[in-house]
């Protein structure tokens, strides 16, 4: 039977109420199992709780009221109580393949969750649903929902999955649709494989299926050096190819639907020296976490540094804009890292390690503190990919370190 392991207790909640504390398993709610962090949260909704509690090997259940705002107050171990869903499919391009010894477990695991599309906004496939998922997605309206779908082309989607049992993409956005959970996909374009008529004819199916289905983030494919599949990376001619076809996408798909749907990933602007569009042509979508918007977000607040003298780190694609940003500061350095450990084509902050920044950065004049991109701090408590943390990477450079903290007249981090 799975059940939730409680990590922590919020004060003041009715959770501490009833006496929970970290350590104990919530095996369910209401006489309702739970095999996730949604199903806590679902089931707790209800005004009378009967929580279905085993501490020390021993079960016993606690019952309480709560009021209509009264939150459960239970922070768990894990999101999911039965484990994680597996990819089983196995894309050329799949970053985890690609991944080098000696980095945190987890990035080693290649998950296919929706729950974890719906609790984190991790992309997902669809490929491994049965109908007691379709029915639960459906009950407890899990939306929105972030799918990958790379071509809608039946055919090629299975052969870039290396899936020949894949089901029909379009016919299971149609679902979601129909059960009106809102969709956000994304196709990683692979040159010779997806693009041309190909990309054509994927944005727009997916078109067809607005507002429903609410956008497609286009992002170039990315390798590392321990990639050992067929594909490779874009040429600078053929990633301008893809991005005028999705730039002339965007102007006819704003004339008939209103916003521009295809949303390039801000790598596509920096590679090719293009300015990257103004806020309002993300249509209100917060599409950061696949790299789409990043740079305009950032451009949109002055940058205020807040310290005497100070270095920023950042990865070799951002730099030369941040050095453009940060030029009228006389006490302020740039300091792009190459990335060393994945290979030098992977240009992006949030895969620096912190071996690769400590190694090229401690024989510089880093001034007082040193700014981490927040990006490269994304694991367990704020580890990095190699499981490093902040304070870490600062005791072997001599240097105070923030993660993150590029200040702005708001305090927001960047």
């Amino acid at each position: 039977m799975p059940a939730g392991l409680i990590a922590a207790v919020a004060a003041g909640t009715l959770a501490e109420r009833v006496g929970l504390r970290a350590g104990d398993e919530l095996l369910s709610i209401n006489g309702n199992l739970l095999r996730d962090l949604i199903d806590a949260r679902f089931y707790s909704a209800e005004e009378r709780l009967a929580l279905r509690v085993r501490r020390d090997g021993r079960e016993f259940e606690v019952e309480a009221g709560r009021s209509y705002d009264e939150r459960l107050g239970l922070e768990f171990a894990q999101p999911t109580f039965d484990g994680i869903r597996r990819c089983d499919n196995r894309c050329e391009f799949c970053f985890v393949a690609q991944m080098g010894p000696g980095l945190r477990r987890s990035l080693y695991v290649k998950d296919d969750d929706y729950r974890y599309s719906f609790l984190f906004g991790n992309y997902i496939t669809l490929t491994n649903l049965d109908e007691s998922d379709w029915a639960r997605i459906g009950q407890q309206h899990l939306s929105p929902l972030y799918v990958s779908v790379h071509a809608t082309d039946p055919g090629l989607r299975r052969r870039i999955l290396c899936n020949p049992t894949a089901p029909d993409i379009m016919a299971q956005l149609h679902r979601l649709a129909d059960l009106e959970i809102e969709a956000h996909t994304q196709i990683v374009v692979t040159p010779g494989l997806n693009d041309g008529v190909h990309l054509d004819r994927s944005i727009t199916d997916l078109a067809d299926l607005y507002p429903a289905l609410r956008s497609v983030s286009v992002v170039p494919v990315g390798l590392t050096k321990y990639h050992r599949g067929g594909c490779r990376a874009h040429t600078l001619d053929e990633a301008r190819a893809v991005f005028e076809r999705v730039v002339g996408w965007q102007t006819r798909l704003r004339e008939r639907l209103g916003v521009n749907f295809a949303y390039l990933s801000d790598e596509w602007y920096l590679r090719l020296g293009e300015n990257v569009p103004p806020l309002a042509a993300y249509d209100g979508l917060d599409l950061t976490e696949n790299g789409v918007g990043l740079v305009r977000q950032f451009l949109s607040e002055p940058l205020i540094p807040n310290h005497e003298s100070q270095t920023l780190v950042t990865g070799t694609l951002f730099a030369p804009l941040l050095r453009q940003a940060a030029a009228e500061f006389a006490n302020v350095e740039v300091a792009p890292v190459v990335n060393r450990f994945f290979g030098e084509t992977v240009t992006v902050a949030g895969l620096l390690t912190g071996r690769d920044v400590v190694a090229q950065l401690q024989e510089r004049d880093l001034g007082d503190v040193v700014a981490l991109p927040a990006a490269m701090f994304g694991g367990p408590e704020g580890q990095s990919l190699d499981e490093m943390w902040p304070q870490g990477i600062g005791e072997a450079l001599g240097r105070n370190v923030v993660a993150g903290d590029i200040r702005r007249d708001d305090g927001s981090r960047v």
